[in-house]
């Protein structure tokens, strides 16, 4: 099924999610949550753990790269209907992500401004962000991908010595929730409309799926110390994402009728999550054993 029918046939499915959405989503504002104060006298509080100023700098440097994404995501939707309405409501959400974190990070001192703000203009200047080339595959994405930003803002916070950058995460993180679940059961319907299709993309996507934040610089390095500091690694990759959701939720292995080329896509996926999973719990047995 190409892109403009798989859109038609789902668009009383958008609606229904963004009515669901707009019913559960909480007014907030970044300033509440933000406590205005004198600066430190050195400028900066106290370092952060490597894995934790990590995490800060690629959560807020993602969020500012908010104009790649809704480029992606406007190219593949559409501005009509609850579409192009959800595309908008989103792009307001994250921008809101974007303000408080920088607030927060501003304020604190945990991270220097000027070096964060070299990387934000680096970052949205060069460009770089992911870009489906079909729906199918945009829906995927998006549902692993929003469900990855929840789990390493929430597990951010938690690292953060200061409620208040608890209490910001959190909050940031809700939302990030609400948007997984929105692509999460967009996926489920578009499954039901063209098994085989869903399968092709669900196997493209999980195997080749990259976190947004690629695009920043020295992100492979941040990525390392965030999987050390237990934030985001393989093991909750498999465990809080593709067991979940692509096992669970959306029932990879009970999916019937599907084409050869479907058929052969679900093995591919089921293996390769699978060989994940050994693969997190062999690098997890010495993080387990030094936390004994």
């Amino acid at each position: 099924m190409d892109d403009a029918a798989l859109l038609a046939e789902l668009e009383p499915t958008a609606e229904r999610l963004v009515q669901r959405h707009l019913g559960m989503a909480k007014e907030w504002f970044p300033h509440e949550l933000v406590e205005w104060r004198p600066q430190p006298a050195s400028g900066m509080a106290l370092p952060l753990p490597d894995g934790v100023a990590s995490a800060l700098f690629v959560n807020v440097l993602t969020e500012d790269n908010l104009p790649y994404y809704f480029a992606s995501i406007d190219s593949l939707f559409g501005r009509d209907g609850p579409w192009g309405y959800w595309t908008r409501r989103w792009t307001a959400e994250e921008g809101r992500h974007s303000i408080v974190l920088r607030d927060y990070l501003i304020m604190s001192g945990h991270l220097d401004p000027v070096t964060l703000e070299r990387a934000r203009m680096a970052q949205v200047t060069s460009g770089v962000s992911p870009h489906a080339e079909s729906v199918t595959d945009a829906f995927v994405y998006l549902a692993l991908q929003e469900l990855a930003t929840r789990i390493a803002h929430f597990n951010t916070g938690k690292a953060l010595p200061d409620t208040e950058g608890h209490s910001v995460m959190k909050r940031v993180a809700a939302d990030e929730n609400l948007h997984h679940l929105f692509y999460r059961d967009m996926v489920s319907a578009a499954l039901e409309i063209d098994p085989s299709g869903m399968i092709e993309a669900i196997k493209r996507q999980v195997l080749g799926f990259e976190m947004p934040g690629t695009g920043i610089t020295g992100f492979a390095q941040h990525a390392k110390a965030i999987a050390r500091a237990g934030i985001y690694d393989l093991g909750v990759h498999h465990d809080a994402i593709l067991r979940p959701v692509v096992l669970g939720h959306w029932d990879l292995a009970g999916r019937a009728h599907l084409t050869p080329s479907a058929e052969a896509a679900r093995a591919r996926t089921m293996q390769f999550i699978a060989r994940l999973g050994r693969a997190a719990a062999r690098m997890n047995k010495p993080r387990a054993a030094l936390s004994r």
